[in-house]
């Protein structure tokens, strides 16, 4: 039932690193389509001063979530959500807002979704994180991501790489600014947008 994705094994003390620099002091963090909810117990963990709360609209993450809620037994890492980035979020405010390996596998109207639901339960300052590959300006940043893309789009034509100048757009019509692009092990990307 509990699930260890290899990369966000990997991934996990690059992401730390991250937020640790980005997220407030305090207050909740929402997790937007957590997956497994490794990286939910490990971010609880190291950031005891945030409460961390993940979600999922898929059954069977969130089983795998809560499997990690329960094995972990932190006070800080709450039960998951069932959430779905294009319904209604049930959740009313947060200090902070991260979305990891969703926005290439979905399609854009949930990533237009993410930046809405974000704008209203986030107040001026809050972060909005976002994580995966990116295309910059055209650049893939390599032929992996590009084969990514392409394997993406055979199985959901709506699925894909976003190029950054997009989102920028999107972003700033739900009022974010792009305050940092962090590059990332595998030529991902780690995105801080802020709320004005």
């Amino acid at each position: 039932m509990k699930q260890t994705p290899p990369p966000a094994v990997r991934n996990t003390p690059h992401l730390i690193d991250v937020l640790a620099k980005a997220l407030p002091v305090a207050g909740v963090v929402l997790e937007i389509a957590s997956g497994s909810g490794y990286h939910a117990a490990h971010f609880a963990r190291a950031f005891p001063h945030l409460t961390w709360q993940p979600s999922d609209p898929d059954d069977a993450a969130r089983a795998s979530i809560a499997a990690y809620v329960h094995d972990e037994g932190l006070a800080n890492l709450r039960p998951p959500l069932a959430l779905n980035a294009t319904d209604p979020w049930p959740l009313a405010s947060a200090a902070a807002v991260l979305c990891i390996n969703m926005i290439h596998i979905s399609p854009w109207a949930a990533t237009c979704a993410l930046f809405e639901g974000a704008a209203k339960i986030l107040g001026p300052g809050a972060p909005l994180i976002t994580y995966g590959p990116y295309i910059v300006r055209g650049d893939f940043r390599g032929e992996g991501n590009v084969a990514f893309d392409a394997s993406l789009k055979s199985r959901n034509p709506e699925w894909g790489l976003r190029e950054v100048a997009d989102l920028e757009a999107l972003a700033a019509t739900n009022g974010f600014g792009l305050e940092d692009i962090v590059p990332m092990p595998a030529n991902n990307l780690t995105l801080v947008w802020r709320k004005r």
